[in-house]
């Protein structure tokens, strides 16, 4: 019983040490997000002056951007500190195997929100600026137009993780390629509500939204197969080897 209390501890202790960590690297980007946001500002708006209905506008606008370059930064270490805490209960194949996905978590997160800024913020934008331009003055105010641009992009810089996360996910074992498949019309379903609610309420814009997240998913399963069937073979050399020693 003190043996279970005192591994209990010690799992506790370990999982405090890799939140302070996660915890200090927010600190330091947000930091250094803060120290940058002029730059960041200029490189969103160019030239353009956006309005402020008050002085906290301004201070908003200044932790929201560097809030996102905190988040972006963050992911890779938070993703190496959940691995550095499981990693005493992987096998050492599952332990080379999942340490390839801290970077392509930060990259995909990266791709993401590039296609929500590239992609949908500007056919949103277009779309209800021209919807209104013969009834409305159009004046956008700083909060206003990054609170737009947040909720364009941040939500494809989450879902483009997906792969990624099924990779990391079947390369433990908690799921595989048949229940992905499985679920594949409930996943499809989920996922146009999602394109629906983001989007413009035209064909066009929710068809150039779903068809990627659709396309992700399929990845997801592919990559999915390619993993499990990568691992089975591993944990078959492994128990293979075993064997030979034990004899």
């Amino acid at each position: 019983m003190e043996d279970k209390e005192l591994n209990l501890v010690d799992h506790l202790e370990e999982l405090r040490k890799r939140i302070i960590v996660s915890a200090l690297a927010f600190v330091v980007f947000f930091i250094a997000g803060f120290i940058y946001v002029d730059d960041i500002y200029k490189w969103f708006v160019g030239n353009t002056k956006l309005m402020v209905l008050g002085p906290s506008d301004i201070m908003w606008i200044y932790f929201m951007l560097a809030t996102v370059v905190a988040v972006a930064g963050t992911i890779p270490v938070l993703a190496l500190q959940i691995w550095l805490f499981v990693r005493p209960a992987l096998r050492p194949i599952e332990r080379r195997i999942t340490i390839s996905y801290v970077p392509a978590l930060f990259f995909l997160f990266i791709i993401g929100l590039a296609f929500g800024y590239y992609i949908i913020f500007p056919m949103v934008l277009d779309f209800l600026v021209n919807m209104g331009k013969d009834m409305f003055v159009t004046n956008f105010t700083a909060e206003r137009y990054f609170s737009f641009i947040m909720n364009m992009t941040l939500p494809f810089g989450v879902l483009f993780e997906l792969p990624v996360v099924v990779m990391f996910l079947t390369s433990l074992g908690i799921i595989n390629p048949f229940v992905l498949a499985k679920i594949r019309k409930y996943a499809y379903f989920v996922l146009i509500i999602i394109a629906i609610v983001i989007t413009p309420p035209d064909f066009m814009s929710d068809f150039v939204v779903t068809l990627p997240l659709l396309l992700l998913y399929e990845i997801s399963i592919n990559l999915s197969k390619f993993v499990y069937r990568k691992r089975l073979k591993k944990l078959q050399e492994e128990d293979k080897e075993d064997e030979v020693v034990e004899a």
